[in-house]
């Protein structure tokens, strides 16, 4: 069974219910979602699963028969956040996206989110910054048996010093899956150390939650 299908128009903001799926996130993380993926569904699942499966499609899949999803699912990814999105937040945020699991020099990097970010306001100048780089290609942390720990990845991320300027006042870091928390909470890190007054919150295309139970698949003997 799908889990609805229609895609939600609003932020909604991590809360004390939802922060321990998260269990990086401190209480005082400022993060926010649009859908609600859950693992091991599937494409069908959901409008939510759909999206976020197509997104993380691996370069390797170019040229192939399903490649086409990735860009109509960047494109939408875009979409949702230009509705949900005020008009102010347009001028008064630098985003910077989550750098991906492959590094700049790998073939397989994917700027997934860098084009999201581009599509959002297409035409007009939005500030969009890479401040933050992975210094070495590793292995996706969803097809990972264990994911990283801040302290793991912010041994492998390198701050762009040359980005700085103008220096931020408000960073929304972006992802497309906000799952243990890790990757915001490493690239939160790294901000602060240089940018310790800038607001800095957290978006998300998407939380992960438990993996649930229709009651019409369980089984009674």
């Amino acid at each position: 069974m799908t889990s609805g299908s229609t895609f939600p128009r609003r932020f909604t903001k991590i809360d004390p219910l939802s922060l321990p799926d998260h269990f990086y996130l401190t209480a005082d993380d400022e993060c926010y979602f649009l859908g609600e993926y859950t693992a091991r569904k599937g494409y069908s699942f959901s409008d939510t699963n759909q999206l976020i499966l197509n997104l993380k499609k691996t370069m390797d899949r170019r040229g192939k028969m399903d490649w086409p999803y990735k860009a109509a699912a960047i494109r939408k990814a875009a979409r949702a956040f230009q509705v949900a999105l005020n008009v102010s937040a347009r001028t008064s945020f630098t985003f910077v996206p989550v750098p991906p699991s492959r590094a700049k020099s790998d073939p397989l990097y994917d700027d997934r989110l860098v084009q999201m970010l581009r599509g959002i306001w297409p035409g007009q100048q939005v500030d969009v910054r890479e401040l933050i780089n992975q210094t070495a290609s590793t292995e996706a942390s969803h097809d990972s048996q264990s994911r990283p720990t801040p302290a793991e990845l912010i041994s492998r991320y390198v701050l762009d010093g040359e980005l700085l300027t103008p220096q931020p006042r408000a960073i929304a870091i972006i992802d497309d899956v906000l799952t243990t928390g890790s990757h915001f909470v490493a690239a939160r890190t790294v901000l602060r150390h240089v940018l310790p007054d800038a607001q800095i919150v957290g978006l998300f295309v998407a939380r992960r939650v438990p993996e649930t139970m229709d009651f019409q698949d369980l089984e009674i003997p």
